[in-house]
């Protein structure tokens, strides 16, 4: 992706995942917003962004190797990712029967005793595969952890799961009961 789309895509995060108020946004109950809303929110953000238009989010949407956003219908949204303190609705799906979270050694720790929680965001972000787990534990960390969270099995006890992407599961908290041991990624 060039530098510009990087810096743009960015910027569509901050404004429609964490800051949509400094933008002068507002997220419906889905999370959307008009385009052209957010196009004029990002002309006034940076004066070398008076070209920006809904082509730019397109390309973004395009050549972005993680499914983050949506567009249509004139309105665009994030999938998922959302710090906002209005919780972003998203439809309960039943997730599959392991999902993998990527962690450090030191938050692994925690995670055990405590369980997953949001955090700073609406929802536990959980990965689909190895693989994705392992990079986003990679960003913070050399020696990664990945944990093993029975999902299908906490979701047949109430704990609620959204589909955030082909490599992406939200959920509620999820006890540690339902985690298993996780293992070192890089031996």
């Amino acid at each position: 992706m060039k530098p510009y789309l990087m810096q743009l895509s960015k910027t569509m995060a901050y404004a429609l995942r964490h800051q949509p108020a400094q933008f002068g946004l507002t997220l419906d109950e889905e999370g959307w917003v008009l385009v052209d809303d957010l196009v004029a929110a990002l002309r006034r953000h940076r004066h070398d962004w008076q070209g920006v238009g809904p082509e730019d989010f397109a390309q973004v949407i395009a050549q972005s190797d993680k499914k983050r956003y949506e567009m249509r219908d004139g309105k665009i949204r994030a999938y998922y990712g959302h710090s906002t303190p209005q919780k972003v609705a998203q439809e309960v799906s039943a997730p599959p029967v392991i999902l993998f979270h990527g962690t450090t050694p030191r938050a692994a720790r925690i995670i055990h005793v405590e369980g997953l929680k949001p955090m700073r965001r609406q929802y536990v972000h959980l990965s689909a595969d190895l693989e994705t787990a392992r990079q986003v534990a990679l960003r913070r960390t050399p020696r990664p952890i990945i944990l093993r969270v029975s999902a299908l099995e906490a979701y047949q006890e109430g704990i609620k799961f959204y589909l955030g992407n082909d490599s992406v599961w939200l959920s509620e908290p999820v006890p540690p009961r339902f985690i298993t041991e996780g293992h070192d990624e890089t031996g």
